[in-house]
């Protein structure tokens, strides 16, 4: 019997390219709706057949090739996003290596036609009968973000106070958020970032699809909440028929025990290593996924604890002529997925019983009617040994006709009816044993639960232990910083009250109580020019000033011209010290201003920074030095005058 169960109760695309191609030319698309009862017709472009999923959410949208919806893998993902939270993608025709749609839909008594509105019927025919993988390629963990809806921006006293509403806002949305996941029962972590006010944004790592989690993705004044799946890896595929009736299971024995789980279309459907699992565990593993046909290993001969297996289920049994070489498996199982090479094995040793019985599976899968179930038949001729006939015409028989025909009487029973009542009450034993395992399964899941709690009581207190030392730690530094910038500014206060200390004393010496300041001292203020430059006299006079009066002191006296010597005369000095030779030009502008001008070598100078002090007596004696000079200098410029117009006075005479 097929237990598969319907979706005939939801609404389901079936979808089949009509013109076009995804990857060139904006195809349009056959489209079948179909909800059990009804069927709808339709040809839409892909935009949209996009609009219709978007405002119908059907459960299902079916076709019989994914790659007909996206051109390649990235535009597949960006579909399957863009998907509502309620609806799948499905690929009736298989996973990895789909079969022609028409063999699908024959197996499975659909109608089918080469039109592509026939095939879109098809497909969503065999979708809402369960048939076909779900295309995923995001997981079942879902990331719900709460965050400012706003920028803070800056700003000041009302800035912060704008900053704190947005993050308290955001704070106040992250616990209705909380509240609404732990309402519902749904597992999840929390990670806040605690800001001024409050929370500048948090994420919820929630163990749900988005469908079954009860929040919304929006932006509401202050506040924004975004919703995300988890990406895979890569694409998936999902069997939409929860239960397998009848697989082909592969074993792998050893201190690490490795299953897998074939369908008879030879498509993987689940793998399971496990050290601590007895053969218990194993059994109730794989009666929860179907009732093997066939139970394989991938060494010769046999080994007894696969047959134990077999044994249980009355399966048949493979084994290869010689042991599998590592190098085949590989190559076999290329395209499968598994986590080890325990599980690599067991797929292997399934997958080489799939191709040993592939060509028996499919003569049979061809005698078998529409309609009847293709897993009893595959079962009862592979592992029962019995003949498709029989089994078919068993499987036909009319149980009404059988009574009428029967008679009361006692009679010995044929082989067949001993070999089903003694698979029925083998089928008693293992649901008294499944029933035994699902007992235990539940007192252990009530344990996990337990511990899962626990678990998680230890990570929000490792990761709040966590934040506490990375407090501490930044606070830690910021002390450090803070004590470095005080023993800096000690230092800078100790300089500056140093140099403070000096100036004073050439302010006092610089102003009209100098004699009560200086207490006799022979001294006086002397301001110093580093060079006998415009941009040096200039930046003096801007730094402390160059009065009428004042004692000029030249570092550097040579280079400069009359324009410099100009500048310096406006400041009407007492008298200018030079270091160096001084230039005739600006030694021409000082004399005509009356600036005595002498050498620094003949004054005592005790420098401050930029200012010194000097003894007034020295200064005396250069002015005095100069004035002589000076006197010499003019009597030697009166005799040259007068010497130049007696010559001119004879000349004239002489002509």
């Amino acid at each position: 019997m097929n237990a598969r169960t319907s979706v005939l109760d939801s609404l389901v695309y079936g979808v089949d390219v009509q013109s076009g191609d995804i990857r060139g030319d904006a195809p349009s698309y056959a489209l079948v709706k179909f909800d059990g009862d009804s069927i709808e017709r339709d040809v839409v472009s892909h935009r949209k057949l996009r609009r219709l999923i978007d405002s119908e959410e059907p459960a299902l949208v079916a076709t019989d090739n994914m790659y007909e919806l996206a051109e390649d893998k990235d535009a597949l993902v960006h579909f399957l996003r863009s998907l509502p939270p309620g609806t799948r993608l499905v690929q009736v025709t298989g996973a990895e290596r789909p079969e022609p749609l028409s063999r699908v839909a024959s197996r499975h008594g659909v109608p089918y036609g080469k039109e592509p509105m026939k095939e879109a019927e098809a497909a969503a025919r065999l979708a809402a009968a369960n048939v076909g993988y779900e295309v995923s390629a995001f997981t079942d963990t879902t990331t719900v973000k709460v965050a400012r809806g706003r920028s803070t921006g800056k700003g000041g006293w009302s800035q912060d106070r704008y900053t704190r509403r947005i993050h308290g806002n955001v704070k106040r949305r992250t616990r209705e958020v909380e509240s609404a996941l732990k309402e519902a029962a749904l597992d999840y972590e929390r990670d806040a970032t605690e800001k001024y006010g409050g929370f500048s944004n948090a994420i919820f790592t929630v163990e749900a699809r988005p469908d079954e989690i009860p929040v919304s993705a929006n932006r509401s004044g202050d506040t924004r909440v975004e919703i995300e799946r988890e990406r895979r890896d890569g694409i998936e595929f999902d069997p939409l028929a929860k239960r397998r009736d009848h697989v082909v299971v592969g074993i792998d024995p050893g201190t690490t025990t490795a299953v897998a789980v074939l369908d008879l279309d030879g498509n993987p459907l689940d793998v399971l290593s496990t050290r601590t699992a007895d053969t218990a565990d194993v059994i109730e593993w794989l009666i929860e996924r179907g009732r093997p046909v066939v139970v394989a290993a991938d060494v010769n001969p046999m080994p007894e604890t696969v047959e134990k297996f077999r044994r249980s289920f009355d399966a048949a049994g493979w084994a290869p002529e010689r042991d599998l070489p590592v190098d085949d498996k590989l190559q076999r199982t290329e395209h499968a997925r598994y986590d080890n090479d325990h599980e690599r094995d067991a797929l292997a040793a399934a997958l080489y019983a799939f191709d040993a019985h592939e060509d028996q599976f499919e003569r049979i899968t061809q005698k078998v009617p529409a309609g009847m179930e293709r897993g009893e038949v595959v079962s009862r001729v592979v592992a029962g040994e019995e003949s498709v006939e029989a089994v078919l015409r068993d499987l036909s028989d009319d149980p009404d006709e059988e009574e009428e025909s029967s008679e009361h009487e006692p009679r010995e029973l044929t082989e067949e009816e001993k070999r089903i009542r003694d698979l029925e009450s083998r089928v008693e034993r293992l649901q008294e044993h499944a029933d035994d395992l699902k007992a235990d399964l539940e007192e252990r899941d009530e344990r996990v639960e337990e511990l899962e709690a626990e678990l998680s009581d230890a990570r929000r207190q490792e990761r709040r232990e966590a934040r506490r030392d990375r407090e501490v730690t930044r606070m830690r530094r910021k002390v450090d910083r803070l004590e470095r910038e005080r023993d800096e500014a000690d230092e800078r206060v100790e300089e500056l009250e140093s140099k403070l200390e000096r100036l004073k004393t050439l302010w006092k010496l610089d102003h009209s109580d100098f004699a009560d300041v200086a207490e006799g001292r022979d001294l006086v203020a002397v301001k110093a020019v580093e060079q006998f430059t415009t941009r040096s006299v200039e930046r003096a006079d801007e730094q402390y000033g160059l009065a009428p009066g004042d004692v000029v002191y030249l570092r550097d006296a040579s280079g400069a011209g009359r324009a410099t010597a100009e500048r310096l005369a406006e400041t009407e000095p007492r008298v200018v010290l030079r270091s160096g030779g001084l230039s005739d030009a600006a030694d021409a502008v000082l004399f005509e201003h009356d600036i005595p001008v002498g050498p620094a070598e003949d004054v005592q100078l005790q420098e401050v920074d930029e200012l010194a002090v000097a003894r007034e007596s020295d200064v005396e004696a250069v002015i005095e030095d100069w004035k002589e000079r000076a006197a010499d200098r003019e009597r030697q410029q009166t005799a040259a005058m007068v010497d130049e117009i007696i010559s001119e006075h004879r000349a004239g005479e002489a002509e």
